[in-house]
Parts: C-alpha cells; structure tokens; sequence
C-alpha cells in the first residue's frame, strides 16, 4: 500500500488546496495520506472531506516548527486532535511568530530597495496562517529578482543574507508534548536534510527520544538497507515514517506517493495510526 505522511497545501507553503491535494495523491495510487502544513491545521477538515470522497485513508497532522542545539529543526504530528488546547494555543503563538519575522524580513528587503514584499508574500501565503520565507521567494522570482527559488535563498533569505532573520521557535521537547498531548505520535522529520555530522546526529535522535518522540522520517531517495537513520532510530527505541514532503507539482522535493516503502519486518509508526483521525 503507498503510504504519505508528510506533504503540504495552500494552508502553508504548498500550492496545491486540500481537496486538490488529496485528489492527486488518490490519482498518483496513494492509499494512506496525512496532510501536515507548516504549523496550521485548518486544512485537515477540507482534505479529510476529500479523502473519504476519493476512497483513500486520511490521517490529520501537522508539521512544527522547533529549535534543537540552535538548530531549526521539524517535528510531524500525526493523529492529532487539531482542537486539543495545548497544541492549538502553541501553533497560534507559532504563527504570531512567523507573522513578526515576516515584517521584519520585508523591511530588510526595503532596505535593498524591494518594496511591497509583504503585501506579495502575504498574497502567496493565501489561506496560509503560517507565512514563511517561501512565500517571500515566490514574490522575489515573480518580480524577476531572481529566477528561482534557491536563487531567493542565496542571495536574500538564507542564513547570513541580507534579510535573513533568525526564528524564535519553540524548543524541540515543547512541540513534542503538544503533539503529544493532542493525543497524535511526533516523528522527527527528514533528518536527513539537517546536514548533521554523525555526533551532532547521535545526539538529536537521544533526546528526540528522551523527549518523548516515536518516530523518525525517511525520506525519498533513503535506502533502508544502508541507511544510518534507520540504524539510529532502532537503536533508540523509535519506530519508522515515510513521507515525501510535497509542495508543488515538479517542485524540488518528491511527488506525492514517492515516498519509499518501509519494508515488511521494521516498526512503523501507521500501525498505530487510526485512519480517518
């Protein structure tokens, strides 16, 4: 059975709405999907409405922004209950967040003589609760300051750019226990994309687990047979996620339904999920 556990709509940084997500996936043979924007739910109920109108498994989720060791790091809820207080409560002081940083990198962009970026982030952001530096991008290569968005990345929004901010996220452990408490399973996500020596990387997976967490993500283009993540994650105790991190048709990261199969045998976190949740 194809299995995603991590892609995005309209309500963060993806392009596609939660209907027309959903439809993709069931049209690319995905049978079980969890929709996970950037540190909003409002789009679970559309896309579970889609799910049960297409025939697929839905399971609702989100993906939190947090900081581990001064680093940005991403944690996955699935199976939650998006009304759960504490979950909620946090996710609107996250998107507070975001909404001030967005003000503060659209003045650095000022500054370089690139006026009205808030208004077209803002634009690009759409349903989005959750503004980020993409949608900045996407106005950047809309107005032909860049041709792309790694361009945008590079020369304006990356670390250490002109109209880079540095986020006040929560820390990794927090979003655990929201996740927790809303009664979901957290799974640390693409770790593999944190570009961590292998000390630095022994030691996220600790107190991932030490914080409570019950999964790790594998993402497209992993090979379970020789890949350390899954040497790690057992070795802590953490069962296995898969997940292509969609956003956009054609987009950099996998399609929807790319994400690689956890063979028969190894613990996976959805047989402790409840479709439909």
């Amino acid at each position: 059975m194809s299995i995603d556990l991590h892609a995005h709509s309209t309500y963060s940084d993806g392009v596609l709405t939660p209907s027309e997500l959903v439809r993709r996936a069931a049209s690319r043979g995905v049978r079980l999907l969890a929709l996970t924007d950037h540190d909003e739910t409002g789009g679970l109920d559309e896309a579970r409405s889609a799910a049960a109108a297409c025939g697929i498994g839905f399971v609702g989720g989100v993906e939190i922004s947090s900081t581990w060791s001064d680093r940005t790091v991403h944690v996955v809820g699935l199976g939650i209950d998006a009304q759960a207080a504490p979950l909620a409560d946090g996710l609107a002081r996250i998107r507070g967040t975001r909404a001030a940083r967005a003000e503060q990198i659209a003045s650095r962009l000022d500054t370089a003589g690139i006026h009205g970026s808030l208004d077209g982030a803002l634009r690009h952001a759409g349903a989005s609760g959750a503004i980020g530096r993409s949608h900045f991008a996407r106005f950047l290569v809309e107005r032909r300051y860049v041709r792309n968005a790694n361009e945008a990345f590079r020369l304006y929004l990356g670390a250490g750019r002109l109209a880079y901010v540095s986020p006040a996220w929560p820390a990794m452990p927090q979003a655990v226990e929201w996740i927790k408490r809303a009664g979901g399973c957290a799974v640390l996500a693409h770790p593999d994309r944190y570009r961590l020596p292998p000390r630095l990387l022994r030691a996220l997976f600790a107190d991932f687990a030490q914080a409570g967490g019950d999964a790790v993500e594998i993402s497209a283009g992993e090979r379970f047979g020789s890949s350390p993540l899954v040497r790690l994650a057992r070795a802590h105790g953490l069962t296995l996620s898969s997940g292509s991190d969609f956003h956009a048709p054609g987009g950099s990261v996998a399609d929807l339904g790319d994400a690689p199969a956890i063979p028969e045998g190894l613990p996976a976190v959805w047989q402790r999920l409840r479709p439909g949740t």
